[in-house]
């Protein structure tokens, strides 16, 4: 069995799912601490570090939104997933607004939301390397200079170009949601939203035509994935 990497707060106030969960991760390896209420949890969360929080939205004494952004108060570095049974869209921009990574909707599968914990766990590792130069299949990539060089061919990112490569590259191999991605940088999935992220993308693929092994995909259905063949 390999040794446990990382230590996560749930924040749950179903005793059964919150149980049901933490034996699941448990399993995977994870040390998980379950707690059934918002103002217990932020209690915690001002005395001990964790490597990635997990909040129920409906909790009692404190709801996760406030949750989160009290811990974003004082912690902006600690990955946050939501747990919530509100669809609406509304309220999944009101939780990446709080300063939450990822959402998902229960009822929602285990191995789903593991798929999730490990990508947002890896786009947090990655963090430390963005105020690096990036070097990866004949290109490379600067985040804080908003710069990428595809062979010998040099290109200024614009902000949204750059959030976007960000973001891709930070989940490479994997596939990434549109609705997460227009909300995560857009603020918004709208139609408008969603087409001018159509464009941006044709962009970043317009970048990377001369190699073959770099390749933005569409995931019918789902999103993107940055696809990198090393």
């Amino acid at each position: 069995m390999n040794k446990i990497n990382y230590n996560i707060m749930l924040v749950e106030d179903d005793p059964n799912l919150g149980i049901l969960l933490k034996d699941f991760l448990s399993l995977k390896n994870y040390s998980v601490e379950l707690i059934a209420d918002g103002k217990v949890a932020f209690g915690r969360l001002t005395k001990f570090a964790f490597d990635l929080c997990i909040f129920d939205i409906m909790l009692p004494s404190m709801d996760g939104f406030t949750l989160a952004k009290s811990l974003r108060k004082f912690n902006s570095n600690t990955p946050i997933i939501f747990l919530t049974a509100k669809s609406m869209q509304q309220d999944k921009i009101e939780g990446l607004k709080a300063g939450a990574d990822d959402y998902i909707v229960k009822p929602f599968n285990t191995e789903e939301l593991l798929l999730r914990i490990n990508a947002v766990l890896r786009r947090t590792a990655s963090n430390s390397n963005l105020t690096e130069n990036i070097s990866i299949c004949g290109f490379e990539y600067n985040y804080p200079l908003q710069s990428l060089r595809v062979r010998d061919i040099h290109y200024k990112l614009s902000t949204k170009e750059n959030e976007l490569l960000c973001l891709l590259l930070q989940n490479k191999n994997c596939v990434v949601e549109r609705n997460f991605v227009l909300n995560k940088i857009w603020n918004n999935d709208s139609y408008f939203a969603s087409r001018s992220m159509d464009v941006y993308i044709s962009k970043l693929r317009s970048y990377f035509k001369d190699t073959s092994s770099v390749e933005i995909v569409n995931v019918h259905g789902k999103g993107f994935k940055f696809l990198v063949k090393e």
